[in-house]
């Protein structure tokens, strides 16, 4: 039920007016309204490219961890971090981020000093896209090792004695036992990296303080605190759209996990 009804409520507050009755214009405001088209598409854009990062360094970071001839400390130590750093963000995040990479940053000041590059000066900005990106990775991927680690575990050390007694190369092995046993949990992982990253509010937040780069969760936040003008339902219009994207998104996941698993049966 904590699932069910908020959403049935926002499902339900982007269709009703200012005044009352049920109307669509919160909802067409959404297609019509360019600021908010340039605020999902830069949510989508952020989210498919920290999914696919994090999900590719992810994996093989994990599978160097875990796989077998890898020191048990290794492992420990990855599995450790990871649970901390997937579950670290919000302000607190972006402020270790300011204050390493920031104009006045310990990193940027160490580049500016011992290399003479500005990065600033080069595109470069915290509160850019690029920067946003790059903040996210610090959660994406230690979420990714901590999904894809069990999946990993399932592969079996047999299976690759037995490829390679049977003459397959390294390259075979994993085009026909590796990565068909590891896709379904690879195509699950990165959905939950995109959702992850498409719902973070308070990184971003803090990152572009709500104006520097539009996103569809500070469009929400402005509108129901009331920054500039209180609108829930527009808000709430707005959720209803990420709600849409992510129904996309499953749509193209379900049948190319399935295809996926077609070996197993």
């Amino acid at each position: 039920m904590f699932l069910i009804l908020p959403a049935a409520t926002v499902m339900v507050g982007a269709f009703k007016g200012a005044h009352g009755g049920y109307t669509f214009d919160n909802v067409t405001q959404i297609v019509q309204t360019a600021n908010i088209r340039n605020a999902f598409w830069e949510s989508i854009r952020i989210s498919l490219v920290t999914a696919f990062l994090g999900g590719l360094l992810g994996l093989l970071i994990a599978y160097a961890a875990i796989r077998k001839g890898t020191p048990g400390w290794v492992r420990s130590a990855f599995g450790t971090f990871s649970g901390v750093a997937a579950n670290f963000g919000g302000i607190p995040l972006a402020f270790a981020f300011i204050a390493t990479l920031g104009t006045i940053g310990i990193v940027t000041q160490f580049i500016n000093s011992v290399f003479g590059i500005n990065i600033y000066e080069h595109g470069f900005a915290i509160w850019s896209r690029n920067g946003v990106e790059l903040v996210y990775l610090y959660f994406q991927i230690p979420l990714m090792i901590l999904v894809i680690a069990p999946a990993i575990d399932g592969l079996r050390a047999e299976w690759s004695e037995a490829s390679s007694n049977l003459g397959a190369s390294r390259f075979q092995y994993w085009r026909h036992i590796g990565m068909p046993v590891l896709l379904p949990s690879i195509l699950g992982a990165v959905i939950l990296l995109f959702g992850n990253s498409f719902a973070a509010y308070a990184t971003a937040y803090s990152l572009t303080s709500g104006t520097g780069l539009p996103l569809v969760p500070i469009l929400i936040g402005n509108d129901l605190a009331g920054n500039v003008f209180s609108n829930p339902h527009e808000g709430q219009a707005l959720a209803f759209g990420m709600f849409f994207v992510l129904a996309v998104m499953m749509l193209f996941y379900i049948p190319m996990q399935r295809r996926a698993s077609r070996w197993a049966k």
